[in-house]
């Protein structure tokens, strides 16, 4: 990643911050997060090891984006969370509240993977920003990615994603 997009990526985030600002810190014991996003939808991620299918929540109000996974006590292999914004812009997570660590993809309006976060750290309040513009972000448990060979460039298809 360039010092530039990098630098911009973060400025997008001080000016904006995460969607999750407003939400305060939680002590882990009794952490309230929001419930299974319902209906669980069908996706698939394409890489050259081939066709991964899940069964992902649908984070696509301000309101689900900004509690996303928080408070979760843990995630299926086969399971996920796809926020959906309106628009391609520069996007950053943090973990604040998030007790499972996670990989985070960021994926571009066409539904090619623009980069990824492996192993984002539980309650890490860093900005984790995306590389390039992105209108969608799957969050998978830690690991998922790298045992699928997820890499960027890879592609993601679901409803919501136009196909490209």
């Amino acid at each position: 990643m360039t010092g530039r997009v990098l630098l911009a990526a973060a400025a997008l985030w001080v000016a904006t911050g995460p969607a999750q600002a407003q939400l305060p810190r939680q002590n882990p014991a009794d952490c309230k997060g929001q419930p299974e996003l319902k209906p669980l939808e069908p996706l698939s991620v394409t890489t050259p090891k081939g066709a991964f299918k899940f069964m992902v929540e649908i984070a696509d109000s301000p309101r689900e984006r900004e509690f996303g996974l928080m408070c979760r006590k843990g995630l299926a292999a086969d399971r996920g969370m796809l926020f959906v914004f309106p628009k391609a812009d520069f996007q950053a997570f943090w973990m604040r509240n998030t007790l499972i660590p996670l990989d985070i993809i960021y994926i571009g309006p066409d539904g090619a993977v623009v980069s990824i976060v492996r192993n984002a750290r539980p309650l890490d309040e860093r900005p984790l920003p995306s590389s390039a513009p992105a209108q969608f972000v799957l969050e998978l448990a830690a690991g998922r990615a790298a045992q699928l060979g997820l890499l960027p460039g890879d592609k993601v298809q679901h409803r919501a994603i136009p196909v490209g």
